[in-house]
């Protein structure tokens, strides 16, 4: 495609028109003009980049329900999706469409409505750069955003970590798992990416009493550790082994030589809660799973306990996969 904007021919081919037959009965300020815009008072927004070496229709999907995710762990409801998408000049008109159409997955799956964009190809970029912008709004006191973490609260965590991440590898190294693993095993990884969705777990840790959520994104677990503790001004212990981890993951990390505390976690909350028994309980009863972790402690020590060795928790590093699909 030609450098500089898409032709007005693309994009209505294969930006608006799928927007406009997703969303048909919505209606939205940005198809056709500069801006979106909600009508709602207190307004908030999360952008989420993504330039992996993944496919097209990944591409949209995992950027739209990373920006998506930011806003649901704070208890904001979303009131729609903006996404840019830079593609290098050798791009053809397919791939684009495959990146609108993940990114419309995307904001399916999110409960939201992709409300449009911009669309650039320029010489500045080697591969598909998608940017998603998640807008949302809550009632003043609804939110998370300005409620106090300290020591003393325990540490839960929601869901498996490294789904997104061991997602991507099976499906995108798919051929050289196989080699090792059954298909079927290989295909339960890749099927990962259908439960990286936080809303209906951080809306129920938020009612069952959580007062504090941090979606884990890319970094892994141990980057959301660590802002956890940033937050709080404090340390922390956590048990290794009581984080929960799938066994696919472990598979895929161990093929791939990568750490899967490290690897991308969308689909897994960070709690801190007063009461982090009682909260893992109240998630149970609503068929949520999760697991304490540890604590949030005074002083600045954070470690890692596994057995009865012990290290200090690192701070946030590139995360794993991109040694894989960067």
């Amino acid at each position: 495609m030609r450098i500089g904007k898409i032709t007005e021919n693309a994009l209505k081919r294969s930006v608006l028109k799928q927007i406009k037959t997703e969303f048909k009965n919505v209606k939205s300020a940005a198809v056709g003009s500069d801006c979106a815009f909600s009508e709602k008072m207190e307004v908030f927004s999360a952008t989420a980049p993504l330039a992996l070496g993944i496919g097209g229709t990944d591409l949209g999907y995992y950027s739209v329900v990373n920006a998506c995710n930011g806003l649901f762990s704070q208890g904001i409801q979303i009131d729609h999706v903006t996404v840019a998408v830079l593609l290098p000049e050798d791009t053809e008109e397919p791939l684009l469409k495959e990146i609108v159409k993940g990114a419309i997955e995307g904001a399916k799956a999110s409960g939201t409505v992709y409300a449009g964009g911009h669309t650039e190809v320029t010489a500045a970029v080697r591969r598909p750069v998608v940017t998603a912008t998640a807008v949302g709004y809550a009632a003043e006191g609804e939110s998370l955003a300005d409620k106090k973490v300290s020591a003393g609260m325990d540490l839960v965590v929601v869901g498996h970590i490294a789904l997104e991440g061991s997602a991507m590898l099976a499906r995108e190294r798919k051929d050289e798992l196989s080699k090792r693993y059954p298909v079927p095993f290989i295909e339960e990884a890749e099927n990962f990416r259908n439960c990286i969705s936080i809303k209906d777990a951080a809306g129920a840790a938020i009612e069952k009493g959580a007062s504090a959520i941090h979606d884990c994104s890319f970094g892994g677990i141990f980057a959301s550790l660590w802002e956890m503790a940033e937050r709080a001004g404090c340390g922390m212990h956590v048990d290794l082994k009581s984080i929960p981890i799938k066994q696919q993951t472990i598979e895929v990390c161990e093929f791939f030589e990568v750490n899967p505390y490290f690897l991308a976690s969308q689909g897994a909350l960070l709690c801190a809660a007063d009461d982090g028994e009682a909260l893992v309980q109240a998630l149970t009863e609503c068929g949520i799973g999760a697991r304490v972790i540890g604590q949030l402690q005074k002083g600045n020590d954070r470690l890692i306990i596994n057995g009865d060795e012990s290290r200090f928790l690192e701070r946030p590093q590139a995360d794993e996969v991109l040694r894989i699909l960067g």
